[in-house]
């Protein structure tokens, strides 16, 4: 197909065609990821704590000090401190 409108019409179409198959698999990875967690939660653990652990997991270390000396600073402000 030739260019329409100034548009390479094969190159958008081979733009679009990758990212439906990478909007694909990350579906079916998502899939994958639940049924992880439904496992987990199926054997006591909780879901909910877990994806937080994997969200901090991701964080650089200096960064997650900060955000637990931050929480830590505010819960004791509300009362909450341990």
């Amino acid at each position: 197909m030739a260019d329409v409108g100034g548009i390479g019409a094969d190159r958008l179409r081979s733009f679009i065609e990758r990212i439906e198959r990478l909007e694909e698999e990350k579906a079916a990875l998502t899939a994958d990821i639940r049924e992880v967690y439904a496992e987990a939660k199926g054997e006591g653990f909780d879901a909910k704590i877990m994806r937080q652990i994997v969200r901090l997991r991701k964080m650089d270390n200096n960064d997650r000090q900060e955000q637990e000396a931050i929480l830590d600073l505010y819960k004791a402000a509300l009362g909450m401190a341990e």
